[in-house]
């Protein structure tokens, strides 16, 4: 699991769809699919469930999806303080 996939889950669940995500990070659809699909595959669960204009989190998504924000958090902390200890 690498901390890009976790960003493009939470990026795809916070906007509601993979082609919004997209948008909003200016990378193409298939960068973000592919990603959250190999999540996905290496969980070895459906984190969203998957129409023609919207992604909806299913339940193991609803799961990830508080460890995802912590995760990504911390390693966004991680980051802060070592730019200011410089």
């Amino acid at each position: 699991m690498e901390l890009e996939q976790l960003r493009l889950f939470l990026a795809v669940a916070d906007s509601g769809g993979f082609s919004q995500a997209a948008r909003r990070l200016y990378i193409s659809h298939s960068t973000v699919s592919r990603a959250v699909s190999s999540l996905e595959e290496e969980l070895g669960v459906r984190l969203f469930e998957r129409t023609n204009r919207t992604a909806g989190l299913t339940d193991a998504g609803e799961l990830l999806l508080s460890e995802a924000r912590g995760i990504v958090s911390a390693a966004d902390g991680i980051k802060d303080k070592l730019s200011s200890a410089k």
